[in-house]
């Protein structure tokens, strides 16, 4: 039995492991992949307070983790496979907690095509605020179209020397106000009616390949990076049906990250919220932390 357990070992978790070997609770992290989740898909990150000149996000995970395990904090990789009251079924064994946090995160839905994942890292992107300064007058596309399609090409525009949006449909689907913001920016164009079909670059992005959806007129475009945005997956299959989830998977909690069940918490990207960041994901862990920490001492621990 530990006082608890913390689903998910990426900046939400091991922030919430952190916060909960400080308090001395006896505290389980189980991670199904690696160390680290979805950061580790991008090279730096140039916008964590503290690192001026940016850090590589391998490094920032390896102190993350070196913080967690000097509190003795217990890692295991496994998978959690079912939720039932308060404890975690992996494929092994099943753990038991007083109190439990599910930071399993989100990973962004993919295009699917070739280049895709090969380049990841390598001017493939799913997060223009985690990447965009590094695209300082270069040429860049963003693919999807809606509001968040619109506001990440807005804040590339800050930086890039071209943003050039391609769409499936011959219409955004972004709110009124974002899209005469993209067509009063003199550095956004528009590709409409076109789906990106391959990503082409030996050691990084080089070009992309666009079919025209009504002639099927294929074209090879030149770029330095590619952001993808057609929206996130969150890691909550396992608790559906056990939690309340919206509409697209999201955890909902309230303003102490609790869910609709006593003694268990989420946080991060894996819960509602209207912003995904690293800074945002720590955040959350420790206040998901403390919430778990006053849970087990309001029973008598």
């Amino acid at each position: 039995m530990y006082d608890l357990i913390i689903i998910g070992a990426g900046p939400a978790g091991l922030t919430a492991a952190l916060y909960a070997g400080r308090a001395r609770l006896k505290t389980l992290v189980l991670e199904k992949a690696g160390i680290g989740g979805r950061i580790l898909m991008s090279e730096s990150i140039e916008n964590f307070p503290g690192f001026p000149e940016g850090i590589s996000t391998s490094d920032l995970i390896k102190r993350m983790e070196e913080q967690v395990r000097k509190l003795d904090i217990k890692i295991e990789l496994e998978e959690a496979l079912e939720l039932d009251g308060k404890s975690v079924k992996t494929q092994a064994k099943t753990y038991a907690a007083e109190s439990i946090i599910i930071a399993t995160g989100a990973r962004p839905r993919k295009l699917g095509i070739p280049g895709e994942d090969r380049l990841v890292g390598k001017g493939v992107s799913y997060c223009a605020t985690c990447d965009g300064p590094l695209y300082k007058e270069k040429n860049v596309m963003v693919v999807g179209g809606g509001d968040a399609v619109a506001e990440e090409a807005l804040y590339l525009a800050r930086f890039a020397k071209r943003v050039n949006i391609i769409h499936r449909r011959n219409d955004l689907r972004a709110s009124a106000i974002l899209q005469e913001r993209l067509k009063e920016n003199k550095k956004i164009y528009f590709t409409l009616s076109s789906v990106v079909t391959e990503i082409i670059g030996s050691r990084k992005v080089e070009s992309i390949k666009i079919k025209d959806v009504n002639t099927f007129h294929e074209q090879i475009i030149a770029c330095d990076g590619v952001f993808i945005y057609i929206g996130y997956e969150p890691d909550t299959a396992f608790v559906k049906n056990k939690l309340k989830l919206d509409e697209k998977g999201f955890i909902i909690t309230d303003q102490n990250l609790a869910t609709c069940e006593e003694g268990i918490f989420a946080c991060g990207d894996c819960r509602k919220k209207s912003l995904y960041q690293v800074i945002t994901a720590c955040g959350d862990g420790a206040m998901a932390s403390d919430s778990a920490y006053k849970y087990i001492m309001s029973k008598g621990k």
